[in-house]
């Protein structure tokens, strides 16, 4: 029972940390290349992210 509550505490406490992230906001130009171009699979759809959040 205790293994238990630990693992779901810790959990939580990962997961707070996530939702205090904001999702990046798309401007126009990656909008029409993810339409024209879209991500071939989810490494590509990951690589574009990180991208985005690193600004290059």
């Amino acid at each position: 029972m205790r293994l238990t509550i630990a693992a779901v505490l810790s959990i939580s406490v990962c997961c707070l940390g996530l939702t205090a992230c904001e999702p990046h906001k798309r401007t126009f130009g990656e909008k029409v290349r993810d339409t024209i171009d879209p991500p071939k699979g989810p490494i590509e759809k990951a690589g574009r992210s990180i991208d985005r959040a690193t600004g290059d």
